[in-house]
C-alpha cells in the first residue's frame, strides 16, 4: 500500500552534471584519472536513473541536466535509460540557485523527491519511503555522511526558493539546509543517511554495500 502511494503521488527529481571527462568527479579523478571517474559517474547516474524510475514509474521522472550528454561516457546507455523522462536544463549562477530553481520550475500538484547522483547505492524503497514521509512533514532532508544531504522531498516544491541562499558542498551543508527550510515556516523531518562518492575510500565502501549495481561493477573493472 506504502509504495502505491507514493508511485500516485510522488514526483522524483534528479539533478545532474553529465558525467564529461574532466568536468565529472573532479575530486575522485586526481586519485583515478578523468576518463575513469567519467566512467564511474556516468555509472552512478544510471544507477540513480533506474531506482527513480523503479520508485515512481518513468513518466513521474524529472532530470534537471547540466552539460552535454550527447560528449558524456556511456552516452548512448544515457539516452535508453532517459526514454520517457522529462529532461529541463539547470538555471542559475551557481549551484545552490541552480538547485532552487530545478525544484521551483516542477508542477505543485504533488511531492516531489530530489536526489542527486553520487548514490548509487539507493534503491526506489529510499525513494519511496522519502516520499511518503512528506504526509508528515512539509520538507524531509536526508543526511549525507560528510554533512552534506543526499535527498530533500518537499511536499510544495513551489516553497524551495530558500534553497538559492544556502552554502553547498560544505561540512554544514545538511544543517544549513535544514535551517533555511525552517526559516521558511516548513516543518522538516529526516529520512535514512547514506553515503555521497566523492573519494576512493567512498567508492570502495559503496562498490561493497551494494555489489550489483552499474557503480560496483564499473568500480571492479578499473
Amino acid at each position: 500500500m506504502t509504495s502505491r502511494r507514493s508511485r500516485a503521488g510522488s514526483r522524483v527529481l534528479v539533478v545532474a552534471k553529465a558525467p564529461v571527462a574532466g568536468l565529472a568527479k573532479t575530486r575522485l579523478a586526481r586519485d583515478v584519472g578523468f576518463e575513469r571517474a567519467a566512467e564511474l559517474a556516468a555509472a552512478s547516474l544510471l544507477d540513480t536513473l533506474r531506482a527513480s524510475a523503479e520508485a515512481v514509474g518513468v513518466a513521474s521522472c524529472h532530470l534537471a541536466l547540466t552539460g552535454d550528454l550527447r560528449a558524456a561516457a556511456r552516452s548512448d546507455d544515457l539516452a535508453s535509460a532517459l526514454a520517457g523522462w522529462t529532461v529541463h536544463k539547470q538555471r542559475g549562477p551557481d549551484f545552490a540557485s541552480r538547485l532552487a530553481h530545478a525544484h521551483l520550475s516542477m508542477p505543485a500538484d504533488r511531492a516531489v523527491v530530489q536526489i542527486g547522483m553520487d548514490t548509487p547505492q539507493l534503491c526506489a524503497a529510499d525513494l519511496v519511503s522519502a516520499g511518503d514521509l512528506t504526509g508528515e512533514h512539509d520538507a524531509v532532508l536526508g543526511p549525507a555522511l560528510d554533512g552534506g544531504w543526499w535527498v530533500l522531498a518537499m511536499r510544495d516544491p513551489g516553497r524551495s526558493a530558500g534553497l538559492a541562499t544556502v552554502p553547498m558542498s560544505s561540512p554544514t551543508t545538511y544543517d544549513d539546509t535544514w535551517r533555511a527550510l525552517e526559516h521558511a515556516g516548513l516543518r522538516v523531518g529526516p529520512t535514512s543517511e547514506l553515503r555521497d562518492v566523492d573519494t576512493v575510500e567512498d567508492a570502495e565502501a559503496v562498490a561493497h554495500q551494494a555489489p550489483d549495481t552499474e557503480f560496483a561493477r564499473a568500480w571492479r573493472d578499473r
